[in-house]
C-alpha cells in the first residue's frame, strides 16, 4: 500500500532506484575513473529499455515513439527491439560462468558489503551438469566452506574469459 507523498512506501520506486544503482554499479565496474563523464549513457539505456510494466521503453510510453540514436539500429536485433523473450539457460561443461553473491545469505567472503560491490564474482569452470537445472563449479580453495553445485538461477554466462581467476 502506498501513501501519498511517501515514495519510500512505494514498491515501484524501490525497484526503480534499484534497477538505477545497478546501472550504475556497471558504469563505475566499466568505465573505472571516467564513470561520471558516461552518466549520459546511462540515462540514455535506462529510458530506452523495455519495462514490462508498461510493456515498452519509457521514452516510447511517455512521447508516443521510439527514440532514434546514432546508432545503428540492424545491429542492435529485433528481439531486443521488441521485448524480452525468455528462453531457459542451459549451460555446457566446460563453459565460464559468474556466480550471484548472495547477501541475504550473511555470505560476505568476497569483499565488503555495500550498495555498489558487485553482484557476481567469477568466472568459475562449469565441472559436471548434475541435473535439468543444477550445475557442479570449479571453486576456489578459498571457497571451500561453500557447496559447489548451484541453481542456475544463481548462474550467468561469463562472455568474455579472463587468463586468471579472481573474486
Amino acid at each position: 500500500m502506498s501513501t501519498a507523498y511517501h515514495p519510500q512506501t512505494d514498491g515501484q520506486s524501490e525497484r526503480t532506484i534499484q534497477t538505477l544503482e545497478d546501472m550504475l554499479r556497471a558504469c563505475i565496474l566499466d568505465f573505472k575513473g571516467s564513470w561520471d563523464v558516461h552518466l549520459s549513457l546511462v540515462e540514455f539505456s535506462y529510458n530506452n529499455s523495455y519495462h514490462s510494466s508498461v510493456r515498452c521503453s519509457s521514452f516510447e510510453a511517455l512521447y508516443g515513439r521510439k527514440c532514434r540514436s546514432l546508432i545503428m539500429w540492424t545491429e542492435v536485433g529485433e528481439g531486443q527491439l521488441i521485448g524480452p523473450k525468455r528462453k531457459p539457460l542451459e549451460f555446457s561443461v566446460g563453459d565460464y560462468v559468474l556466480l550471484k553473491v548472495l547477501t541475504w545469505k550473511g555470505v560476505v567472503r568476497f569483499r565488503k558489503k555495500g550498495k555498489l560491490a558487485p553482484r557476481f564474482v567469477g568466472p568459475f569452470e562449469i565441472i559436471e551438469k548434475v541435473g535439468p537445472v543444477a550445475y557442479r563449479l570449479d571453486l576456489l580453495e578459498e571457497l571451500n566452506g561453500v557447496h559447489d553445485t548451484f541453481h542456475v538461477s544463481n548462474l550467468k554466462k561469463c562472455l568474455v574469459i579472463q587468463h586468471y581467476k579472481c573474486l
